[in-house]
């Protein structure tokens, strides 16, 4: 029997590696794969090999017409010359372009995967321009994933796409959860509490993830400052590196608060930041799912979050975390000083949270629910 040939194209090789590993892993043992991305073969280590090759295409993040015109050409001949039957595409700049090459290649099955929208709390030309070429890339596209149940809403009512043409796999998120890494280790919460001199009786208040204005850090700074004026015990835990120029708000905020706000940057370690924390905190204003809570959840942390699309799928208010409005300082302020003296309830939510991940979001179910997608498209088509 000959096998299909699907491509897979991000930007950058961190997006494949981070939310793609698994399922190519499972592809690949009815598929061959060829990855396009930005970089070299060293950056993909453990993807390739055994039916999984390479095609390095520079795909730059930011608008360059030039730059964008030539990955847009050598996309389209890769995908002409190399007779696909499927392409899929991640990230928007990768998808906008794969999909159009696709489209023009003749690529018989084009599906790109959506993990939140840029434009979704801009205004104004800015919005109404990324979200048309949001809309472009779903017009070219034979189907579209969301990686939420309420992004999948979102993009509907903003008829971005239509809604036969979305789905969303297995329960939502990208990948699902490493649930064998993403586990509570005692040893690693002493490990980092000693390299933070946390006491151990502090409740640690955790962010990790980029460190940018559209993430909630200044209302979860503020917040944290409300707070802790009334309980001792909290610390804060800020995790990523700064993409926003935000260090100096926390400077200020360990100068208010001398041994409780505690920074560290990039690390390819978040489960021992995470078992050394009681508590997550992700006060965004867009997300198209929010991974990072899950796997926070999965080491058996409960949740302080905005109530937005896509991270409403990731938190069950009340039960596995609290949900707040969002820029609402006092709203995270009270949560935190709930879960910080409700010991019981505070572990009876991360009980929960970690249930859920293994019932629901673990990574074998969802990829297994991707390689069931691709049966179904390629089995439809040949159908057709």
């Amino acid at each position: 029997m000959i096998r299909k040939r699907i491509c897979i194209v991000a930007t950058v090789p961190f997006a494949l590696k981070w939310f793609m590993t698994s399922h190519i892993i499972m592809l690949r043992e009815e598929y061959d794969i060829t990855i396009v991305t930005n970089g070299s073969a060293e950056d993909l280590s453990g993807l390739l090999g055994r039916h999984v090759s390479f095609f390095p295409v520079r795909i730059e993040r930011k608008i360059s017409i030039r730059n964008d015109f030539i990955a847009l050409f050598k996309l389209w001949r890769l995908f002409r010359n190399s007779h696909f039957d499927g392409v899929h595409s991640i990230l928007p700049k990768s998808g906008l372009l794969a999909m159009l090459a696709a489209k023009v290649a003749g690529v018989p099955v084009r599906i790109h995967t959506f993990t939140g929208q840029v434009w979704a709390n801009k205004k104004g030309l800015g919005r109404q321009a990324l979200k048309y070429l949001d809309k472009v890339l779903a017009m070219n596209a034979t189907r579209v994933l969301a990686d939420s149940h309420s992004q999948s809403q979102f993009l509907i009512d903003n008829n971005v796409v239509n809604a036969s043409s979305i789905s969303v796999l297995a329960e939502g998120s990208v990948s699902g959860v490493d649930v064998s890494r993403f586990k509570f280790s005692a040893d690693a919460r002493e490990q980092i509490r000693l390299e933070k001199s946390i006491p151990p009786d502090a409740i640690v208040f955790l962010f990790l993830g980029r460190l940018s204005k559209d993430k909630g850090l200044l209302d979860l700074s503020r917040a944290f400052g409300i707070a802790a004026e009334s309980d001792g015990k909290m610390h804060l835990l800020i995790v990523g590196p700064d993409e926003d120029s935000l260090e100096s708000e926390f400077v200020a905020l360990s100068v208010r608060f001398p041994g409780r706000v505690h920074r560290a940057g990039f690390t390819d370690c978040p489960e021992k930041y995470m078992s050394a924390s009681d508590v997550f905190c992700l006060p965004s204003y867009r997300e198209g799912f929010g991974t990072v809570i899950i796997e926070a959840a999965s080491v058996g942390l409960p949740s302080i979050a905005s109530r937005i699309y896509g991270i409403i799928d990731a938190v069950l208010d009340g039960i596995t975390g609290i949900l707040h409005s969002p820029k609402s300082e006092v709203e995270i302020a009270n949560a935190m000083l709930l879960l910080a003296s409700a010991g019981d309830y505070r572990l009876k939510m991360g009980q929960a949270a970690r249930d859920r991940v293994l019932n629901s979001f673990s990574e074998k179910r969802v990829s297994e629910a991707f390689a069931d997608f691709y049966r179904e498209i390629f089995r439809n088509r040949n159908l057709s």
